[in-house]
């Protein structure tokens, strides 16, 4: 009887164990079933670092010759307009002129003044961007010296986007991480670790229609936070 009685101490106190063991085995599988889905947002204005820009004009007549020759006196005025500026020689191309014969485009209905029409296009891509914005007003300056210049919308883009990835990463993911929190604590809960995370999709935009040159970079990630009692 005696030898018994330690043995049911020690099968008592296993029971206990046991039980103390399916307990928190259970309250784990319970609580890594507790998981809150947030979504964390960054954005950040910055300014454009590389523009595109291009500008054409016409000149008619009946002779190609001297056509070419007025098309490449005024391409040197306009290069040198888009230099003084601070327009590098390097960031002007002077494409091919295209030329259009008028006498055959049909359905005309009286004849054309001058069979040719020349189109030059210069197009300018660069990381001057003052510099452009303010060609954007003086280009038409360039009339008095007999050039009429159409100039096209001047696209502004912002290149640097991997040298402010790491940061807005973090940022998103740590307001992410507050949403969670605040839902922690009204589901009165505590906020457990990350489970899964997603960087989602970096957009880069005008800030608006106005200020193109000034864009705004936004990236929204998702994470998955564990909830524990």
């Amino acid at each position: 009887m005696k030898n018994r009685i330690p043995e049911a101490i020690i099968l008592a106190v296993a029971v206990v164990i046991f039980g103390a063991c399916i307990y928190c085995g259970m309250k784990k599988m319970v609580n890594r079933d507790r998981v809150v889905h947030v979504r964390g947002l960054a954005e950040i204005e910055v300014p454009a670092d590389k523009v595109f820009w291009g500008l054409n004009f016409n000149e008619l007549g009946d002779d190609i010759p001297t056509i070419y020759k007025k098309i490449s006196e005024k391409n040197s005025v306009v290069k040198e307009f888009l230099k003084k500026y601070g327009i590098q020689d390097s960031e002007i191309t002077v494409n091919a002129p295209d030329v259009t014969d008028n006498e055959e485009i049909v359905y005309r209905e009286k004849a054309p003044k001058f069979r040719y029409t020349v189109s030059s296009y210069i197009s300018i891509a660069s990381t001057n961007i003052e510099a452009v914005r303010k060609l954007q007003t003086a280009i038409a300056e360039l009339v008095s010296q007999g050039i009429t210049v159409r100039a096209n919308y001047a696209d502004f883009q912002f290149t640097g986007l991997n040298t402010v990835k790491p940061k807005m990463i973090e940022d998103a993911t740590h307001n992410a991480r507050e949403v969670a929190e605040k839902f922690a604590k009204d589901s009165e809960s505590k906020l457990g670790k990350i489970r899964s995370a997603s960087q989602g999709y970096f957009s880069i935009d005008d800030r608006d229609q106005n200020t193109p040159y000034i864009k705004k970079v936004r990236v929204v990630t998702t994470v998955d936070f564990s909830l524990e009692d």
